[in-house]
C-alpha cells in the first residue's frame, strides 16, 4: 500500500461571479515511504495545490487522497494524517511564530501535548539535523533566507514526520541559500529513510531525487526516474528548461562523445573529461 496516494482528484478554485478555475484534473499518483520524489512543472500546473491536498490543508472536489491508508475527507484521521506529512513552504518568515529559535522549532511538539522532556529532545535533535544547533538561542530575524529555511524545515522535523513536502521552499533563496536546503533534505533522505516531495521549478533540484513527476495545466504528463533527462521533450512541452549541464551533454553526444545523462555540474565534468580521455568518439 503506498504511503500516500492520490486517485482520480480534482480540484477548483472559485473565480469570481459563481465560475471556477480547474487546478487538479484526474490526477492519480502515489508516493512510496522512503522515496524522494520531485514534482516539477510551471506556475499555475497544480503543484501546490497538490501539496495543500496531501496533508488535507484542503480536499478534493472529486477522488480520494489518502495517507498510510487513512482519507484526508475524514477528520477523524486528520490529527494523524498531519502528524504523519510535514509541509514547507516557500517564504520560511511566513513559518516563523516565536522571536527564539529553538522556540519555534518546539511549536509543533508543544501542540503535539508532548512532555517537555521529549520536546527538548527532539528540538535538539531537529536543530542537529539542520546544522543549526548554534543558534537555538538566536533571533530568526538574525538569520539569512538559507538559514531560516533550515529552521523551518526544523519545526517540521521535530514532529518527526514520515514525508516532508516541500512547497517551492528553495523558491526565494539564492543558490548558496538552495544548496544548504537541498544538501539537508538529501540527508535526510538517506540518513533518516524520510520520504521527500520536493516541489520546485529548478531542474538542478529535480535532478537529485529518485524520481520526477512532470505536472502540466493540473495533470501528470510524466513519472518516471533520471532517465526522463534523456527524452528532453517531456520537459520542454511542459513548458520547462532543462539544466544547461544536461543540455550540453546532449550536444556532445548527438556530436558523437561518450556521455551519458549528467546529474550534476560535477557529474558533467566528470564524464566529459572522461570522453576526452577517451578520444571523444561514442563506443557502441
Amino acid at each position: 500500500m503506498p504511503f500516500l496516494e492520490f486517485s482520480n482528484v480534482d480540484y477548483s478554485y472559485p473565480s469570481g461571479d459563481d465560475g471556477y478555475i480547474q487546478a487538479l484534473k484526474s490526477v492519480s499518483l502515489a508516493v512510496e515511504r522512503g522515496e524522494f520524489v520531485a514534482l516539477v512543472g510551471c506556475n499555475g500546473s497544480g503543484k501546490s495545490t497538490l501539496a495543500r491536498l496531501a496533508n488535507g490543508l484542503i480536499l478534493p472536489d472529486y477522488g480520494v487522497v489518502s495517507v498510510d491508508g487513512k482519507s484526508t475527507a475524514e477528520k477523524s484521521n486528520l490529527y494523524e494524517i498531519r502528524k504523519k506529512i510535514g509541509v514547507v513552504f516557500q517564504n520560511p518568515d511566513n513559518q516563523m511564530v516565536t522571536t527564539i529559535v529553538e522556540d519555534d522549532v518546539a511549536f509543533g511538539p508543544e501542540n503535539l501535548g508532548l512532555p517537555p522532556a521529549e520536546i527538548r529532545e527532539r528540538v535538539d535533535w531537529a536543530l542537529d539535523c539542520v546544522g543549526m544547533r548554534d543558534y537555538a538561542t538566536s533571533g530568526p530575524t538574525r538569520l539569512s533566507g538559507g538559514q531560516k529555511q533550515r529552521v523551518a524545515i526544523a519545526g517540521v522535523l521535530a514532529i518527526k514526520p514520515e514525508l516532508m513536502i516541500l512547497d517551492e521552499a528553495t523558491g526565494m533563496l539564492d543558490p548558496d541559500g538552495r544548496k544548504e536546503v537541498l544538501d539537508v533534505v538529501t540527508r535526510l533522505n538517506r540518513k533518516e529513510n524520510m520520504a521527500v516531495v520536493m516541489i520546485t521549478h529548478f531542474m538542478e533540484e529535480a535532478a537529485q531525487a529518485d524520481r520526477i513527476i512532470i505536472l502540466d495545466r493540473g495533470g501528470v504528463t510524466a513519472d518516471g526516474g533520471r532517465e526522463l533527462f534523456q527524452t528532453p521533450e517531456v520537459f520542454t512541452r511542459a513548458g520547462l528548461d532543462l539544466p544547461v549541464y544536461v543540455r550540453v551533454a546532449q550536444r556532445l553526444k548527438s556530436a558523437g562523445a561518450d556521455i551519458g545523462c549528467p546529474l550534476s555540474v560535477q557529474d558533467f565534468v566528470a564524464q566529459a573529461a572522461r570522453a576526452v580521455k577517451g578520444g571523444g568518439e561514442r563506443r557502441d
